[in-house]
């Protein structure tokens, strides 16, 4: 696959400096544990173990995580180039689950359940909370890419763009570069909502794509090219008058489209009722991959059927590339295990081989 000229410029002007780079960057399969830019209280205490760390895909239809051979490091001054993992022939299976990544305990007994572990884990970062270098790696370690949501509480979306939080910026653009691992960013998810300090209530979408450029550039310039950058809407159906185009950085900017979209008792009944009209407002501006960057089904009588759609949708579209299932308790018990019909509904569907994949081989 041919990297986009914009990251492949960057990856060139890394390797063109290979002291520099060297500097920058660790082994991260055996190296020893590296706090990083670690602001958070424990972030650099050691890795907890988990009951099977390092646990694969299941083969199709066995319902047993298989073992997997751990992660290879990189040679030290190779930037880590993500644009394989853009379009992968298989889809990813992704999850956020308790305690990722500051413990990983949550995640042996949710590949047992559902029969096939994970090769995504989403996680939820404060702004200038800190970067957790050390439970990122404990992600990757566990075969999976991780899925930062960075989440501005505090300052506003205009005060990122005009600077004031750079140095802190930086420093968690340093971390991740030296790091060299892919990882799956999104700055500010659900803008187009009104539920977040940074949504449509409290900033423009101006506001919001120049805080988006500005922290985009910043990483660039500190040699952090193993992002994969998500641009996550909430899907239209609670805004359908919010337009998406204005709230778009450009394709320079943005790797993955990504969705965030419910399958509620009160909402759309079928995958494309539910995210047909933003996908096709997003086509009309925006040719990049969907990633499905937050769902789940609603407690009820639907919810084994909103399982089945969720996954027949995803079948019928081959420009989406994995899903995200938020399997917590946030307002709502979203947990797949919580109904046995509806657990055996999820585990039938996701045992096909297209779903999850060895991130080495994409």
């Amino acid at each position: 696959m041919t990297a986009h000229p914009r990251r492949a410029a960057r990856l060139r002007r890394r390797l063109a400096l290979p002291l520099l780079t060297a500097g920058l960057l660790l082994t991260t399969a055996c190296g020893p544990e590296d706090p990083g830019f670690a602001m958070q209280e424990g972030l650099g205490r050691p890795a907890q173990a988990t009951a099977t760390p390092g646990a694969a895909a299941a083969s199709a239809g066995t319902g047993a995580p298989a073992a997997a051979a751990k992660p290879q490091a990189l040679p030290t001054g190779v930037p880590y180039d993500v644009t394989p993992l853009l379009k992968p022939k298989n889809k990813y299976l992704g999850a956020a689950l308790p305690g990722v990544p500051a413990t990983m305990d949550a995640l042996p007994a949710y590949s047992g359940t559902v029969g096939k572990q994970p090769n995504v884990l989403e996680f939820y970062a404060h702004w200038k909370g800190g970067f957790d270098t050390a439970g990122v790696r404990r992600i990757h370690e566990a075969g999976a890419l991780p899925f930062m949501a960075w989440e501005p509480h505090d300052p506003s979306l205009a005060a990122i763009a005009a600077g004031d939080t750079d140095d802190y910026v930086r420093g968690v653009a340093k971390a991740v570069a030296k790091l060299n691992l892919p990882i799956a960013i999104s700055i500010a998810h659900e803008m187009n909502g009104d539920w977040y300090p940074w949504g449509r209530q409290a900033a423009s979408p101006e506001d919001f794509v120049a805080a988006w450029r500005h922290v985009h550039d910043l990483f660039d310039q500190a040699g952090a090219t193993n992002v994969i950058w998500v641009w996550s809407p909430n899907i239209t159906v609670p805004a359908p008058n919010t337009r998406l185009a204005p709230y778009y950085p450009g394709d320079t900017y943005v790797d993955w489209a990504g969705m965030t979209g419910y399958f509620t008792n009160d909402g759309p009944k079928t995958f494309e009722a539910l995210y047909g009209p933003t996908m096709a407002e997003i086509r009309t501006f925006c040719k990049k991959p969907f990633f499905i960057s937050e769902t789940a089904a609603e407690q009820g009588r639907h919810q084994q059927a909103f399982v089945d759609q969720l996954f027949s949708g995803l079948e019928a579209h081959d420009d989406i590339v994995g899903f995200i299932w938020f399997n917590m308790i946030k307002r709502a018990d979203w947990r797949v295990e919580t109904v046995p019909d509806t657990l055996t509904a999820f585990k039938r569907r996701v045992s096909a081989p297209r779903y999850g994949f060895d991130l080495r081989n994409p």
